[in-house]
């Protein structure tokens, strides 16, 4: 029983810490060079970005469901990064009741700054690692990754579930 608790207490730790410090660092490195962002805004002209470059919905209603927040609280990240120069709203052509989010030059200046820092994160963690190590971990992070999923939709799920809907994929 001393070791499962060991084992437990272990994984809590990584998990807690490399968690907080991929967001330290994250935040650290992305808004260095743009002072008045926080990360939290850095992710909404992420949203607004990957919308425009995947040629997806981007109506405020659909960004917001992607970011999993309320209309009102996009609405104000909006004004605030529409205020500082990153995002613009635009009526639809359309339909003038849906209101579109686009990135300006400086948001996507933004994104491709936060881009860099992922790719730099994720090379520099592959130059660590050998195949099997890199293999071990992928499949370590899917498994994380389906189970954060479920819970967020709301589905229960068991590490019976993962294991299955990993063998299926």
């Amino acid at each position: 029983m001393k070791t499962e608790m060991n084992v437990e207490q272990i994984m809590r730790s990584f998990l807690i810490d490399i968690f907080n410090e991929i967001l330290k660092d994250e935040e650290r490195v992305v808004t260095k060079p743009f002072k008045n962002l926080s990360i939290r805004e850095v992710h909404v002209i992420e949203a607004v970005c990957n919308a425009e470059e995947h040629d997806k919905d981007n109506s405020a209603t659909a960004i917001a469901g992607y970011l999993d927040v309320t209309r009102g609280t996009l609405t104000t990240a909006v004004s605030g990064l529409e205020r500082k120069g990153y995002l613009i709203r635009q009526r639809d052509d359309k339909d003038k009741r849906v209101v579109r989010i686009l990135p300006t030059d400086y948001g996507r200046k933004v994104q491709r700054h936060h881009m860099l820092y992922h790719k730099k994160m994720v090379d520099d963690i592959m130059y660590l690692l050998d195949e099997e190590e890199t293999t071990v971990l992928i499949k370590t992070l899917g498994s994380l990754a389906t189970f954060f999923k479920a819970k967020r939709t709301h589905r229960p799920v068991t590490a019976k579930d993962l294991l299955s809907e990993l063998d299926n994929s």
